[in-house]
């Protein structure tokens, strides 16, 4: 398919690059010149300019935005429709507030235009381990978009098919694929925010496990109760054959196997809202989320007071996301 990638960073120059690699012709528009040349280096179209971007693409048109959320999103996505055309589509893969999805596409759809929403997780390894997606939109754009969907996720892979779901009828394929059609415009980004609250409850777990080990050998305890644990090496084998090993765990071995200590991080750890946004629907829902909201209220607390938690947390994040610590 022919589209355009809009947001050239650690996500979207993956992106576009996987789908090159899948044989999708791609229009490349960044603010930043020097990605925008990058990437046309690689085979993709350039771009001047979102003008230049739709007069590069094809009826009807698919802009696939890859920005930060918030005004960023919402100033560009206004843009484009001031010379869009019925029918074109317009896909955010960041991380958008699912209400604002929800009101996006009811104001495209009175200009004839479609808005899908897609939650994306892959971080910068992505490209080569595919993308993971949770898309919300109307049916048939969604179909129409399939074979971008299918040549960014991840496939069936190595993973072992769940025996349950190879017993029943009529379920989803794309499911396994690593893709969903969540529901209509917001679903996807509201199940994303789900999936990034469950990622700091485990990365929060992760932390202060690994906190209470290194604390073992505190000279606030009794001699014998002093343990001098190598922490490298229990991640290492709980990565191996423990019920608690995953691809978070993987990271937080790798970054300690560089440095026990952890000395890069100083664990600063910042959230880019959909934490938050998670704690406010289960507010609005009455359901109790003791775990959830912990993790995020550790996060704001670490940006008074650092622990070891936190280093292991900013580790993890710079691992999955190449996100760097912000400056206090």
């Amino acid at each position: 398919m022919h589209l355009a990638v809009i947001g050239l960073g650690r996500m979207g120059a993956n992106i576009a690059r996987r789908l090159m690699r899948g044989g999708h012709t791609v229009v490349g528009f960044d603010r930043n010149p020097p990605l925008i040349e990058a990437i046309a280096g690689e085979g993709a179209i350039a771009a001047s300019s979102l003008e230049d971007v739709a007069a590069k693409l094809a009826s009807p048109r698919i802009f696939w935005l890859m920005l930060p959320a918030g005004q960023a999103t919402e100033d560009t996505i206004q843009t484009l429709t001031g010379f869009a055309e019925p029918g074109d589509i317009i896909i955010d893969g960041g991380n958008s507030f699912y209400k604002d999805d929800i009101r996006r596409a009811k104001e495209l759809q009175q200009k004839s235009l479609h808005y899908v929403d897609v939650g994306t997780s892959g971080g910068v390894w992505g490209r080569e381990r595919g993308y993971c997606m949770m898309i919300g939109g109307d049916k048939a754009t969604v179909a129409l978009l399939d074979p971008i969907f299918s040549t960014l996720s991840p496939g069936l892979g190595t993973i072992p098919r769940t025996p349950a779901r190879l017993e029943q009828e009529g379920e989803d394929p794309r499911a396994e694929q690593g893709y969903i059609h969540a529901g209509p415009a917001g679903a996807g980004h509201f199940v994303k925010m789900v999936h990034n609250g469950i990622e700091y409850g485990l990365m929060q777990a992760y932390a202060e496990g690994f906190d209470i080990l290194k604390g073992r050998a505190s000279d606030r305890l009794p001699e014998d109760e002093r343990f001098e644990l190598n922490l490298t090496d229990i991640a290492e084998v709980w990565r191996r054959g423990s019920v608690i090993s995953s691809w978070l765990l993987d990271l937080t071995a790798a970054a300690l196997a560089k440095d026990q200590m952890l000395s890069p991080f100083s664990g600063r750890v910042s959230d880019s809202g959909e934490g938050q946004w998670t704690v406010d629907a289960a507010m609005e829902e009455a359901v109790p989320i003791n775990v959830l909201s912990a993790a995020l209220f550790a996060r704001y607390r670490s940006r008074v007071e650092h622990t070891f938690a936190d280093q292991v947390l900013s580790a993890m994040r710079f691992g999955f996301g190449g996100h760097v610590e912000m400056p206090q």
